[in-house]
């Protein structure tokens, strides 16, 4: 693939609003109006996609990828440890839907980071407290990571998580069961990831790679990424990507029925 060129100037880093004794600007209320504003993103037209189902034994769903006509792509980006102070205006300047994946732990440093995020139009879902390898855990440490999170995401946030991806996509039958008892709905997985900010096996540094083994997009694909520094400038290869390949990035929750943690109702005149 070819790195895209750059999207236009990105100024400043990602929003900050303070109110400061003497200030003559704006008023708190305009400026957060004006730069945290929500964000709505375009829905599927009826009959492009097929919506995915739950589980005929009632756990949460595990999905790769939607099934869709359309050429597009889902961004995600999980964890939380590092970030780039211009990513947020970049996602809010071009409109660009992303979810995010949060281990919760990292709202004690970076919470006003994630509510920028989250007010950019991202939803804020569930990566757990610590990031660990949900298989290896017991029933008791996983549901106590995964409930954990959701509770400091909803008291952060305003939203409790509905979407769970297991760190390292590692997850067993344990892991869908107590997730149903935190109120999860679906897990996510990722049919491609960019490895933006290091290095893929086979692909190299900032490299593409399909977890089928082949190249480019598909219509529907879920791709991972990860919050780390340079990201903004990262976000912009790859919506140079999307775009030259003639797809765009789409808004995933969009895709999912409310039964599994998306918009869409769950009875629609479309399959």
């Amino acid at each position: 693939m070819v790195a895209a060129g750059a999207f236009g100037v990105i100024a400043g880093g990602w929003p900050v609003v303070a109110a400061q004794a003497g200030d003559s600007g704006p008023s708190m209320r305009t400026q957060l109006a004006a730069v945290l504003g929500d964000q709505t993103w375009a829905t599927p037209k009826p009959g492009s996609w097929t919506m995915p189902k739950p589980s005929a034994n009632g756990l949460p769903p595990v999905i790769s990828r939607i099934e869709t006509q359309d050429r597009v792509v889902f961004l995600t980006i999980d964890d939380g440890y590092t970030y780039d102070s211009e990513f947020v205006n970049l996602v809010r300047r071009q409109k660009v839907p992303i979810m995010t994946f949060l281990t919760s732990t990292y709202i004690k440093g970076q919470g006003q980071y994630f509510w920028a995020m989250r007010n950019a139009g991202s939803p804020m879902e569930n990566h757990t407290i610590s990031h660990p390898n949900m298989a290896t855990l017991s029933a008791e440490a996983q549901k106590k990571e995964i409930c954990g999170a959701s509770d400091a995401i909803q008291t952060q946030y305003g939203r409790r998580p509905e979407i769970l991806r297991p760190p390292f996509g590692s997850y067993n039958q344990t892991t869908v069961q107590v997730a149903k008892e935190c109120g999860i709905k679906s897990v996510l997985l990722w049919s491609a990831e960019f490895y933006n900010g290091t290095t893929g096996p086979g692909v190299g540094y900032n490299g593409f790679a399909r977890g089928d083994g082949g190249k480019g997009f598909k219509p529907g694909d879920i791709v991972l990424m990860h919050y780390r520094t340079g990201l903004a400038q990262e976000l912009q290869m790859i919506l140079g990507w999307i775009r030259q390949a003639g797809f765009r990035p789409a808004a995933v929750e969009n895709y999912l029925p409310k039964s599994l943690g998306g918009n869409v109702p769950d009875t629609p005149a479309h399959g």
